[in-house]
């Protein structure tokens, strides 16, 4: 477990991380936006708001581009499946207290969420 820090929102590190996965991008800018001290928690809204954005994107080009109904179906439910998967994993590393870094997003959510 993360021991608490500094917090602007008054909820302990990991649990903060933790929210800022719940409902993807959404919490993850909200997390981001109201988190001004505790670096954990705004690392991690960052990585939601950095790879659960990626995923509305591509659920929106694979929707318009993927009309054949075989096709889009696949990739709709391995996108559906590989988020789910994601989701819970990014929730659990964050409640543990760590700062799970995924490739390319983690280190752009680490570039992004620094102090300034």
């Amino acid at each position: 477990m993360s021991e608490e820090k500094n917090s602007s929102t008054g909820l302990d590190s990991n649990i903060g991380g933790l929210l800022s996965y719940v409902l993807g991008w959404v919490t993850g800018l909200i997390f981001f936006l109201i988190e001004e001290k505790d670096e954990f928690v705004r690392f991690h809204a960052m990585q939601s708001i950095i790879v659960f954005g990626a995923i509305t994107v591509l659920s929106i080009v694979f929707g318009i581009l993927f009309r054949v109904p075989f096709l889009g179906a696949i990739l709709g439910s391995f996108l559906w499946i590989a988020s789910v998967v994601l989701w819970i994993i990014l929730i659990v590393k964050a409640y543990q207290g760590e700062r799970f870094k995924l490739p390319i997003a983690g280190d752009l959510a680490e570039k992004y969420s620094a102090k300034r």
